[in-house]
């Protein structure tokens, strides 16, 4: 068995390990097909992740084939095709019971508080394990969480066809942010400051897309809603200055979403807030969105193949890593192929 672990930060190591599993009961163990890498396992390589602990196989964008049910397992057969949904919680805390399990209070994450996805098989619970059709690629299928946490997102900030969305950064999370809000009929608007990467947004539908260094924000989205500005805002990139704009451009009820962040504090205005009765969520991963976003694709609904723009086999793993890490504007989403 290849698995692909951060024996402490900066220590990338491919590992053979027994491809024997022993499961527990109501688990299920999968052959990995494809894998994504993401951006919070390059933060557990740097160190930068706080919830880790090492050392820890990595990865939670992954999809595969069933190949061992353990005791109980009613819902999924050996030979299925499915997706893992990463989100572990416990069902029983005061998140969990009013249906936030993605805050659960006991939450563990698959590929950060226990091992990832980055193997030959990986062992998940039956209730994390999502059915895929036999037509839908395991490359795509292993998009779904990606886009989950775009989803997540998209509704905690109530994104419908009335809105004019506008996302902060044009690299994976805004990019998935940008699929999930079209599909829901929205108007989309997408700032970044590379333009290969304002070139992919508009592939990907953007209705305006322009680099934030040559043109402000504020003059971009002045017109939009009849002068009042983008009645959601979705910041991906976790830069403090942004919050302070968003605030300042967002339209009167508007709506701002947070999936990028940063320890460092920032001049959010009480009184910007206030003036505009704005809402201001924070999103984290995904809260059982997995089998809806699997149902996108496999409608066609949604079309991310092109979000996939190199796969490695495992065993180079390093490479993939050092390509991210070099020349980012290269990549998009790398894939990693278990079956290579």
């Amino acid at each position: 068995m290849v698995a692909i672990a951060v024996r402490a930060p900066h220590r990338l190591v491919l590992e053979d390990g027994n491809s024997s599993v022993e499961l527990a009961p109501g688990d299920v163990s999968i052959r990995v097909v494809r894998a994504g890498i993401c951006g919070s396992d390059m933060h557990i390589l740097h160190g930068s992740n706080p919830f880790v602990v090492y050392p820890r196989i990595i990865g939670h964008e992954f999809a595969g084939i069933v190949e061992a049910i353990g005791a109980g397992v009613s819902r999924l057969a050996i030979g299925d095709r499915v997706v893992a949904d990463p989100v572990i919680s416990c069902g029983k805390c005061h998140p969990c019971r009013i249906g936030r399990s993605n805050v659960c209070a006991n939450l563990q994450v698959i590929g950060v508080h226990r091992d990832g996805g980055f193997r030959s098989v990986a062992v998940v619970p039956e209730a994390n394990a999502v059915k895929v059709s036999p037509a839908l690629g395991l490359d795509i299928a292993a998009l779904a969480e990606p886009l989950a946490v775009a989803a997540n997102v998209l509704s905690r900030t109530g994104c419908g066809p009335e809105d004019v969305v506008l996302i902060y950064g044009a690299g994976t999370v805004g990019l998935t942010v940008l699929q999930v809000a079209k599909m829901k009929g929205a108007r989309c608007i997408i700032a970044d400051i590379d333009d290969q990467r304002l070139q992919r947004a508009r592939e990907f539908g953007a209705d305006v897309a322009f680099n934030s260094l040559e043109t402000s924000v504020s003059d971009m989205v002045a017109g939009e809603l009849d002068g009042l500005g983008p009645s959601v805002v979705i910041d991906g990139a976790g830069i403090p200055a942004l919050l302070e704009e968003a605030c300042r451009v967002a339209a009167p009820a508007g709506r701002i979403g947070l999936l990028g962040f940063s320890a460092a504090p920032c001049n959010v205005s009480q009184q910007e807030i206030v003036r505009k009765e704005l809402s201001l969520v924070g999103s984290r991963l995904n809260r059982g969105f997995i089998s809806e976003v699997v149902g996108w694709l496999e409608s066609g609904a949604l079309k991310p193949a092109a979000m996939i723009t190199q796969t490695f086999a495992a065993a180079d793993a390093a490479a993939a890593f050092d390509l991210i890490e070099r020349h980012p504007e290269k990549t998009l989403k790398v894939q990693l192929a278990f079956d290579a």
